[in-house]
């Protein structure tokens, strides 16, 4: 996974969110800060949500906005919450949100990369108990072995 796709300041470790909602909104609040969408992009996040849950299993969800939400977003980028005390994800307790801001079929590469990371229970278990924003980097982005 690219550097310039999961940046350090878009980790974002040990957080609370009181609601799906909530978190969602943490994440649209953290791929504004990283400059990679607009705030406008969080109502598009809220109605993909709607259309089809973002949970991926082992306590990950993915959230990301809607195609005609795309209009919103500046940069490929994803960022990384970790909420340890769970949240609420219709009836699925989510502890990290992986949320995606792509403008265009670069996220399909996105998501592969992250589902071969998190087909590894041992790196999905290392992620939702991360301690530093170094180890997230290192396991999103692990180096190659060849």
């Amino acid at each position: 996974m690219s550097e310039s796709v999961l940046t350090p300041d878009a980790v974002k470790l040990g957080l609370k969110a009181a609601s799906k909602q909530d978190a969602i909104k943490q994440c649209a609040d953290v791929l504004v800060a990283i400059g990679a969408a607009g705030p406008e992009y969080l109502d598009g996040m809220y109605a993909r949500e709607e259309q089809i849950s973002t949970y991926m299993g082992e306590g990950f969800a993915i959230p990301h906005g809607t195609n005609e939400s795309r209009a919103h977003i500046h940069k490929a980028s994803l960022a990384f919450l970790q909420f340890p005390d769970g949240v609420d994800w219709n009836g699925h307790q989510v502890v990290v949100c992986i949320p995606i801001a792509s403008n265009s079929d670069e996220h399909i590469g996105i998501l592969s990369s992250l589902a071969g990371v998190l087909s590894d229970p041992d790196s999905a278990e290392k992620l939702r108990s991360a301690t530093s924003v170094d180890e997230v980097l290192a396991l999103l982005a692990p180096e190659d072995a060849s």
